[in-house]
């Protein structure tokens, strides 16, 4: 029960960030969306130790473990506009690999460039 609210709890934090980015998007009118601004007031409030991935890491896994079910309503979404893509499947098989391919080696290279500072203070 304890490690369901911490969970629930982490996700919480995770999700104001994400409505913080949202409003501060929509108040100054931003053309970044407010998931990204949600991102990156992560990032920033995680590498000046405002946050620490401690705080975080249960819910983000938990997240991260269940991503999949996450993406069922927009599948399921996209299937109502099949007119839309109706033979233009192999473009949208390449279009995927290639950016498939490069979130791959964009995360390989993040992954790489700071393999020795997990742990570190």
């Amino acid at each position: 029960m304890v490690k369901s609210m911490k969970i629930v709890l982490q996700i919480a934090i995770l999700y104001i960030l994400y409505q913080a980015g949202e409003w501060l998007s929509e108040t100054f009118q931003l053309a970044l969306p407010g998931s990204v601004i949600g991102m990156m007031l992560l990032i920033l409030l995680l590498f000046t130790r405002v946050i620490r991935i401690e705080w975080i890491g249960d819910g983000a896994g938990f997240m991260v473990k269940y991503l999949p079910f996450f993406f069922i309503p927009s599948t399921l979404g996209i299937m109502q506009y099949y007119g839309i893509f109706q033979g233009k499947g192999f473009m949208l098989v390449i279009i995927v690999l290639v950016s498939t391919i490069l979130v791959m080696a964009v995360s390989g290279l993040i992954g790489h460039l700071s393999g020795g500072r997990e742990g570190q203070p």
